[in-house]
C-alpha cells in the first residue's frame, strides 16, 4: 500500500465499536475516515488517518446528551512490532508522527485504528460547548448559621436559665 500510495475511504457505525461504546451516552451515529498510505522525503512510510465523527456524550454540568464534534488528522509512521529496535525506531520518527507497530503479516486493521484514535478523543469530563459553570456565591441562610455554630445550643440555654 506504501509503495502504491493507496488511499480508502470509509464509513463504520458507532455501535461496532465494542471499546467506544462504554463511553458514548448511546451508539447513535456513524465515523467516516479515510487512510492514505505513503512515504514522505525521509522516506518514512506512513498511513495518514482522517477521522470525521460527532460522539454522543452526556455533558457533566447539565447532564444533557450533546454531540462532540471530532475532527482530525494524524499521521502514523509505520514500524515493525517484531523488530529488536523498536523503541529506536519509534524515536527516529520525525516530529508529528505517532508509532504504528505492524505485525510481520503487514495487515492494518482500520477500524481498529480509528477506534483507537477516538478513545483518545474523548474528554475526560465531557463538557457541552457553550453551557454555563455555576459558580454563585450562596450566602447562607441565618438558620444554617445558626446550626453551623456548635455554641449556638449552649447560647440558648444559658439565655434561657437567665431568664
Amino acid at each position: 500500500m506504501v509503495a502504491a500510495r493507496r488511499s480508502f475511504d470509509g464509513r463504520t457505525p458507532l455501535a461496532a465499536m465494542a471499546r467506544l461504546r462504554d463511553l458514548l451516552a448511546d451508539h447513535q451515529g456513524e465515523v467516516r475516515f479515510s487512510l492514505e498510505f505513503g512515504q514522505d522525503a525521509l522516506r518514512v512510510s506512513f498511513v495518514e488517518l482522517r477521522i470525521d465523527a460527532e460522539l454522543p456524550l452526556i455533558c457533566q454540568r447539565s447532564l444533557q446528551r450533546f454531540l462532540f464534534p471530532v475532527a482530525m488528522v494524524q499521521r502514523l509512521g509505520l514500524i515493525r512490532a517484531s523488530s529488536d529496535t523498536i523503541d529506536a525506531d519509534e524515536a527516529a520518527l520525525p516530529p508529528g508522527y505517532e508509532a504504528l507497530g505492524v505485525e510481520d503479516d503487514g495487515l492494518l486493521r482500520p477500524a481498529e485504528m480509528v477506534e483507537d484514535e477516538l478513545i483518545l478523543a474523548v474528554p475526560l469530563v465531557p463538557v457541552r460547548p457553550g453551557s454555563e459553570a455555576l459558580e454563585r456565591d450562596w450566602p447562607p441562610q441565618p438558620d444554617e448559621q445558626a446550626s453551623a455554630n456548635p455554641f449556638a445550643a449552649l447560647a440558648a440555654l444559658k439565655r434561657s436559665g437567665e431568664g
